[in-house]
């Protein structure tokens, strides 16, 4: 079949923008953004940033390292994006005086927006919210350690820890050994909320959890298969890899129910001429899928590809198990239920089963809008299992990527920041403190809520990130974190979690050193398996009251556990921490000796160029993914008065162009043609079959609340679904959870959109 026959076009039939939205994504405004802010009195700062051998601060992606600050592990230049340069002047501003905070109540800071939050400045001294108080106090060093001390000496059970990805290895395996050192496994992560589905499909099939494929490998697909993924906003440099893929003849199917319009074209500076003005052609096929229906799609795919002859039976007999119940059920589920279900063509499916089937190497990437939804695990099977049917698993070019945001993320998990432990890790660890590790299974970040809020969490550490603008139902995570005795936050900058995710007794707040300012090496890790190297640097803030993560943790640990089971204050200098790390961690071994050879490394044992994985029989498993059944409850069942008029959707929740996690750097969203935060994005004829109007402002009810006065933009996104700006919607609803991974389903939820119908007087 011709993808671009009549019937099958790259460009998907839900395609109405709005007169705002670019004819690109990317192009010269990243051109100018640059030049604004690099020509500005922050520019030589930003540009001494730039230029440190460090690793990007923002999305997994990212650049920098002892290769150079503008150059990727493979050694090509000019990789630095928009997102790195909006987090690193966020980095740089001034500090934020004491006066502000004897001048601002906890009230008047309530107000303020993420944005807002973040503009103040930097973190530079630190500050307690005590009890009764309406101030943040400055506090001394001594009374922080004191009050710590004491809330660590609480039952292991009832000390938590959250942490997000923008620190180090360092830091996140010191955070994690001192943890299960006490006795508590509460170790919660921002992944929790994002890509546990994928830690937990990959792992059940292959006995890995990370992405299998090396940047160097993805260079050498012909096809890439890009799902629930907005690369063009959240990883713009994974768009020149996508740009150098078609420019060689490959193919680019881009799953997503909105039409993102840098995925259909992208202008990219790194290639000034061919792409930067004119745009760069991505999607060869573009897919949207109603939200949650993902697994419906792949199954779809599969069900064609055994009908076009491109299965690949003498691979599944070799590599793989379970195999057969897999095909079966491809084969035996109909087509009406497949379309019905996940909203999309037979023909357009036939197309992208032709173009997986036909191509040499196939490279399958998601990210968020597979695995947030109450069956992401079983998005990330559907996904896997279309890879294997075709033998695009285990050979050089061809895998599974799944695309990771924070630029550290998948560190914290490879140091073992999370519930569910390797077994080799774990066995490390208890040779490490001479006995088992605790055998009470740990909170993840929403099972750390809920327990917060029913009472049963005393102590909590966040290293970094935002838990309470990160949780959906704002006013339960709010009411959790105000159950906990002391809650000690890490942090760079002030975020809105600093002003509503308060604690009963001690509210304290730690200013840190960010990744390029720190007076020790630090390392990190990319989405594809790769280590890189920070170098020292200092801080631009003078006079300032700062602390280095590493020597937080340490510190604190010595005073918890004396000289058990490490001597803690030697660990302030990182090499030895790195030591700790190459004896613990598989495939980190090269970490031992990183600080004399400064050579940068991928992990071992996870790249897979041949069919042999690390299960107990070498073969990749294979699971039976049921297609969901997608039902949205009726207008009665939000409490609204049935003389409304209005209309269900299945709103899904994303970040806007400028935004880097909780963290928003522009009001607006020009790709999408959204003027501010509080717009729903919503499919003309939707809008227009219960008689809205663009502009027109309405009521979005959610199961726990509503928002008013938002405003109606016509967008490129499916019927029956829409999209509004996260962390903002998370009022609304408490989603449903995925029960395997403990993943929110922030990208299916049911909402009631309405107009109020004011009386006459």
């Amino acid at each position: 079949m011709d993808v671009n026959s009549q019937n099958v076009q790259p460009i998907p039939p839900f395609n109405e923008t709005n007169e705002e939205t670019p004819e690109i994504g990317g192009g010269l405004p990243v051109i100018e953004y640059w030049a604004e802010h690099t020509l500005s009195p922050e520019g030589p700062k930003l540009w001494k940033t730039l230029l440190h051998k460090s690793a990007c601060l923002s999305c997994s992606w990212g650049t920098g390292g002892q290769k150079g600050g503008f150059t990727n592990e493979e050694g090509e230049k000019l990789q630095r994006c928009m997102k790195s340069v909006e987090a690193i002047s966020a980095e740089i501003k001034p500090a934020i005086s004491t006066q502000f905070f004897e001048q601002q109540s906890i009230a008047e800071l309530q107000q303020l927006t993420s944005m807002e939050a973040d503009r103040l400045g930097r973190l530079s001294f630190p500050m307690i919210l005590r009890a009764g108080s309406s101030h943040y106090d400055r506090i001394s060093w001594e009374e922080v350690y004191q009050i710590a001390e004491a809330a660590f000496r609480k039952t292991p059970e009832r000390v938590a820890s959250y942490s997000s990805g923008r620190s180090s290895n360092e830091a996140a395996f010191l955070l994690q050994l001192m943890m299960r050192a006490m006795g508590s496994n509460n170790l919660a992560d921002c992944s929790d909320l994002c890509h546990a589905p994928s830690t937990t499909g990959l792992s059940e099939m292959f006995a890995t959890r990370t992405s299998v494929v090396s940047l160097e490998n993805l260079k050498e697909a012909d096809c890439v298969v890009l799902a629930g993924s907005n690369s063009s906003y959240n990883h713009p440099r994974l768009m020149n890899e996508l740009i150098k893929i078609r420019d060689k003849g490959g193919k680019i199917i881009v799953i997503n129910p909105v039409m993102e319009i840098g995925l259909v074209k992208f202008g990219s500076p790194a290639f000034p001429v061919k792409s930067l003005i004119p745009g760069s052609d991505i999607s060869s096929l573009y897919l949207q899928p109603i939200p949650g229906s993902d697994t419906a799609l792949f199954v779809g795919i599969q069900k064609s590809l055994i009908e076009q002859g491109l299965l690949d039976e003498s691979y599944l007999q070799a590599h793989t198990e379970g195999w057969e119940a897999a095909v079966q059920h491809a084969r035996e589920t109909d087509w009406e239920t497949i379309t019905e279900t996940c909203g999309v063509s037979r023909a357009e499916i036939e197309a992208a089963a032709k173009i997986i089937g036909t191509s040499q190497r196939v490279v399958f990437g998601w990210a968020m809008g597979i695995t947030q939804h109450d069956n992401g695990v079983d998005n990330v099977f559907s996904i896997a299992n279309t890879a294997l049917m075709t033998g695009n698993v285990g050979k050089e070019g061809a895998g599974l990527m799944p695309v990771r945001g924070h630029s550290n993320v998948q560190g914290f998990g490879s140091m073992g920041v999370t519930v569910k432990l390797k077994k080799e890790i774990q066995q490390a660890l208890e040779k490490l403190l001479n006995r088992p590790l605790s055998s009470v299974k740990g909170y993840e970040t929403r099972s750390l809520i809920e327990a917060a809020d029913a009472g049963k969490v005393d102590t909590l550490i966040c290293l970094g990130g935002n838990l309470y603008g990160a949780n959906p139902d704002s006013m339960q995570a709010k009411r959790a974190l105000s159950n906990v005795e002391t809650v000690i936050y890490l942090a760079t900058k002030p975020n809105l979690g600093h002003f509503h995710g308060l604690a009963k007794h001690n509210t304290i707040v730690i200013p840190v050193l960010n990744r390029f300012e720190n007076p020790h090496k630090t390392t990190v890790e990319s989405g594809n398996n790769f280590v890189r190297l920070n170098d020292e640097g200092e801080t631009h803030l003078k006079n300032a009251d700062l602390i280095p993560e590493v020597q937080f943790l340490t510190e604190l640990a010595s005073r918890i556990h004396g000289d058990f089971p490490v001597d803690w204050r030697q660990l302030q200098d990182t090499k030895y921490v790195r030591q700790l790390i190459a004896k613990t961690i598989p495939g980190y071994e090269k970490i031992a000796t990183i600080d004399e050879t400064q050579e940068e490394f991928t992990i071992s044992g996870r790249i897979f160029t041949e069919p042999k994985f690390p299960t107990e029989s070498g073969k990749a498993k294979m699971f039976v993914a049921p297609l969901p059944k997608l039902k949205l409850p009726e207008a009665k069942e939000f409490g609204v008065s049935e003389s409304v008029r209005g209309l269900v959707v299945a709103l899904m929740t994303g970040r806007s162009y400028s935004q880097h996690n909780t963290v928003v750097y522009k009001i607006e969203d020009k790709y999408r043609g959204m003027p501010h935060r509080n717009c729903i994005l919503m499919n003309r004829a939707d809008a227009e079959n219960v008689g809205f109007q663009e502009h027109q402002r309405v009521t979005v009810q959610g199961n726990v609340g509503k928002m008013e006065n938002v405003e109606v933009i016509y967008g490129a996104v499916r019927e029956g679904a829409a999209l509004m700006f996260y962390p903002e919607v998370n009022v609304i609803f408490n989603p449903e959870i995925e029960r395997r991974s403990g993943t929110p389903a922030y990208k299916r939820v049911p909402a009631f959109v309405y107009a109020e119908v004011r009386q006459r007087m």
